[in-house]
């Protein structure tokens, strides 16, 4: 609950652009994030609701590639017609927390909270993910390497918001995968995860993407790990404990300790690999 009368709820995205251009205001959608943070039993100050902006929800293709709306829910991504380079975006969405969570979580809260262990940043990190931001002023797109600046912290000026996440034509070719490492099986804080996309050209590695995540303070493409494997078969032995460490800023906390991580992360790339070596196309 919160006061009404700091509660607003457009229906056009204008609309929700000059309320943010008045200041003092947060932007609630799911809200798996934004009500557990608060230690009270109303969401205090002004709260901009923007779940009746049709705009904002679905996923569509167009030349350009793909566009996921910023209200659009895990479960849309689950049920959604998307190639085969977003299947580890939707291995991740299943990985968000309970069904409940699914249906209400949406995919630019996820990124917008910015925790080092969000599950969908490391897949569309492999997907090249370009972020578009909307204000009073205009609107302007940010890649996903640089829009989550650090933990709990991202790129949004002052009166802007995501309207969308976009996936470039280019990044939607090849086979993606995701596995996440955890204390437990399901509704797990990850310890690492690691997504993966690969496009094979007769039967050597033409672009790899890998990604790392809840290793250290930000989800991170692992360059030099790519670039390895292009041109060989696809092999998961080529992914060395030594070569993941040295892409990696692997973190301590309480659930694992940094060299557990570095460990885990490129055990975890290897499996993805394997995973991925199943499911190539005939």
């Amino acid at each position: 609950m919160t006061d009404t009368a700091h509660y607003h709820r457009p229906d056009t995205l204008e609309a929700a652009r000059a309320r943010l251009a008045q200041g003092d205001c947060r932007i609630a959608a799911g809200c798996t994030d934004l009500f557990p943070t608060t230690q009270h039993k109303a969401l205090g100050g002004s709260i901009l609701d923007i779940t009746a902006i049709g705009a904002l929800r679905g996923v569509t293709r167009a030349g350009a590639g793909l566009r996921i709306g910023a209200a659009t829910t895990w479960s849309d991504l689950i049920r959604a017609d998307l190639p085969p380079a977003c299947d580890g975006l939707k291995l991740a969405a299943r990985e968000v927390g309970a069904k409940q969570i699914q249906n209400r979580g949406t995919i630019a809260g996820n990124l917008c909270n910015a925790s080092p262990a969000a599950d969908g940043v490391p897949p569309l990190l492999t997907l090249d993910a370009v972020v578009e931001v909307a204000s009073a002023r205009g609107i302007r797109s940010i890649a996903l390497a640089e829009f989550i600046t650090g933990p709990r912290q991202t790129a949004l000026g002052p009166g802007e918001m995501v309207t969308a996440v976009l996936i470039p034509e280019a990044a939607l070719t090849g086979q993606g995968h995701f596995l996440k490492l955890g204390a437990r099986q399901y509704l797990v804080i990850s310890i690492a995860m690691t997504a993966a996309r690969i496009v094979l050209r007769d039967g050597l590695v033409a672009q790899a993407a890998l990604a790392v995540g809840s290793c250290g303070p930000v989800a991170t493409r692992l360059p030099g790990v790519e670039t390895a494997l292009i041109g060989k078969p696809l092999d998961p032995a080529a992914i060395t404990d030594s070569a993941v460490a040295a892409a990696l800023r692997p973190m301590d906390d309480m659930r694992a300790t940094a060299g557990y991580r570095s460990t885990g992360a490129a055990e975890l790339l290897r499996r993805t690999l394997a995973a991925l070596q199943v499911e190539e196309p005939a």
